[in-house]
């Protein structure tokens, strides 16, 4: 009995040292030659975040990223293959190896920068609050006496947790998409959903009643896509793939396809 006790110990204990081992090198490695020699990149998203990426209901992916990250990659004639990820796990899956880089309408913070490497901000964007227009809610402040949902790892999340003197909530309720969060505020179950601008925006373009919400703007965050430490000509050649999109016009191309307007944080 003790000696398969003993077995199963040190399978464990192999096992969670070549894990450790495959992180360490994802983290730290140049994985360009790679991704150029299989002429293929895997792309990170949540499926449900609209308009960045999302399905379709015939089961497309479809979105601002979605184009953006093929424009970039056809540069280098590479494929793009996504990968819909549990989105609190999405650092744990890019450490893994089992993607090469998130792209999904990020932004930078001072946590998520000890973590992972960033492209240059490419959207701007910022985090508002969605309220339904008969609620009464006119200010980030007045959240103190109401509740507010958001998506769990999302950059609204991040945000609130460092700017309890802007936005303190009476009660915060976490979702796995923020679709779910609508169905909640819809019904009264909460009176607000903090999240991005862009998202915010499109939504509530693509609702029925659309005249029945308010935006409640505030913070500008920069939206970026996030790679593994060590992936530095990844970086570099997302960088300059960026760059000849906005130099060509494609990128403005794709901002007033997605929203209306050129939002393009490049050379601000």
């Amino acid at each position: 009995m003790k000696k398969w006790i003993l077995g199963i110990v040190l399978a464990l204990t192999l096992c969670l040292t070549g894990c450790q081992s495959v992180q360490k090198e994802a983290n730290t490695q140049d994985t360009w030659n790679r991704i150029a020699r299989k002429k293929q990149v895997v792309i990170g998203l949540d499926d449900s975040f609209v308009p960045m990426g999302f399905e379709k209901k015939n089961g497309q992916l479809t979105g601002y990223d979605i184009d953006l990250a093929k424009a970039v990659f056809k540069q280098y004639g590479i494929k793009v293959s996504f990968q819909t990820i549990d989105w609190s796990m999405n650092v744990t899956e890019l450490r893994n190896g089992t993607i090469d880089l998130l792209w999904n309408g990020y932004s930078i913070t001072s946590e998520r920068q000890k973590k992972v490497a960033f492209s240059k901000p490419y959207l701007r964007n910022r985090q508002v609050i969605v309220v339904k227009k008969d609620s009464g809610i006119s200010s980030f402040k007045q959240m103190k006496n109401y509740e507010l949902g958001m998506q769990t790892g999302s950059t609204a999340e991040q945000w609130y947790e460092t700017k309890q003197d802007v936005l303190h909530a009476k009660k915060t309720v976490l979702y796995d998409t923020i679709s779910n969060s609508y169905l909640d505020l819809n019904a009264g179950r909460i009176q607000g959903i903090l999240l991005d601008e862009v998202y915010a925006d499109y939504y509530i373009a693509h609702m029925a009643k659309s005249s029945e919400y308010k935006v409640i703007q505030n913070d500008r965050v920069p939206m970026d896509l996030w790679m593994r430490k060590g992936d530095k000509t990844l970086r570099q050649k997302v960088n300059q793939g960026l760059a000849r999109l906005q130099k060509n016009g494609q990128l403005r191309k794709l901002n007033e396809k997605w929203f209306g307007r050129n939002n393009s944080r490049l050379g601000k």
